[in-house]
């Protein structure tokens, strides 16, 4: 009976590993073409221009953070140990994080309440400024959280706020810029029409290549640096077959943007982020947050709740997700089509 007990145990904090890794998912491909369109707000030549763009996520780009809350919170009741050690480690660059986001808010329901140019031009550079912030704190953490962070036996953060800015995780928060663009740029060409989209649809080439170029960097870089994350790789070489999903869908995007076929290549967009996680969380399992030295890491065994509370949590994520996933897939359908500017618009 212990020994059953203790694999039931493993069993629920791995399915809660994948459960949380699945809302973080849905958050970067949700949020992330909402940052895109921010970072890209500013190329809209005129005010017309830059409303089409603000409106394309008008309706959604709040629903698209509350997964976000969602990952959080999951984070928080599955895994108490690696809530606290992150939030305390990360605490500056986090408020940093909300700050951005708040920033991003601000300036869409302000940006239109005046006319005034001056007053538009603030906000809009807001609008770009918390979206390129959030981009790069994000693509940092995950950075650091692949390399490793100073923990000490108690599990807290025992580093500064300057041992996070590192060259490898500079390089994942630039790679995580370009993917957020790439995959910007496509929703824009998705949801915009006319002149517009004809002045887009140069973006996402040049967001495909930046991109391109970044991943291709950042891969050789974890390969050099981070060799357990290749040891790893080799041990079970099936995990190859995300690395080169990933490289097929990342290729059929110029193919279907050259068909004018904008929602597949929106999808192996998409698909492609899906990927991209599934690589960061095959290469550093079991390790949530791995420690230097390598003994105060926690894992997904050490750091999990308790096996009652993960049994209980399971029965009601297992009736929350789809709700939450049927609202998200209603609202994009209601809102789906080339966006229109009347009289409710930002």
């Amino acid at each position: 009976m212990p020994v059953r007990r203790a694999r039931e145990a493993s069993l629920l904090q791995v399915i809660w590993f994948i459960l949380v890794g699945m809302l973080f998912t849905g958050y970067a491909i949700l949020d992330g073409f909402d940052l895109g369109v921010g970072m890209l707000h500013m190329l809209g030549k005129t005010d017309l221009d830059r409303r089409l763009m603000l409106n394309s996520i008008g309706p959604i780009w709040d629903g698209n953070e509350v997964w976000l809350v969602t990952a959080g919170g999951a984070l928080f009741a599955a895994f108490p140990g690696v809530y606290a050690s992150m939030f305390s480690g990360f605490y500056l660059p986090l408020m940093m994080l909300l700050t951005f986001l708040i920033l991003r808010a601000v300036s869409i329901e302000f940006r239109s309440k005046q006319p005034q140019k001056a007053w538009r031009l603030a906000w809009d550079i807001g609008f770009s400024l918390g979206s390129l912030g959030a981009a790069l704190i994000l693509g940092i953490a995950v950075g650091n959280l692949t390399m490793g962070l100073h923990l000490n036996a108690r599990h807290d953060y025992t580093g500064g706020l300057l041992d996070l800015l590192h060259p490898y995780a500079l390089l994942v928060g630039i790679t995580t810029v370009a993917l957020f663009l790439m995959h910007g740029s496509i929703y824009l060409v998705m949801k915009t029409e006319g002149d517009l989209r004809q002045r887009i649809e140069p973006w996402v080439n040049r967001a495909i290549i930046f991109f391109i170029m970044c991943v291709a960097a950042t891969t050789m870089a974890t390969l050099l640096y981070i060799p357990y994350v290749g040891r790893h790789f080799r041990a079970h070489p099936w995990m190859f077959v995300f690395a080169l999903a990933n490289m097929l869908a990342i290729a059929n995007i110029p193919r279907a943007m050259h068909l004018k076929k904008e929602f597949q290549a929106f999808m192996s967009s998409c698909f492609s982020i899906v990927m991209l996680m599934c690589l960061l969380a095959g290469g550093i399992f079991p390790y949530m947050m791995i420690s230097r030295p390598r003994v105060n890491s926690l894992t997904v065994f050490n750091a999990a709740n308790t096996p009652h509370a993960l049994s209980i949590m399971l029965i009601l994520a297992i009736i929350g997700i789809p709700l939450v996933a049927s609202y998200t897939f209603a609202i994009y359908w209601i809102f789906r089509g080339k966006t229109r500017l009347d009289i409710t618009s930002y």
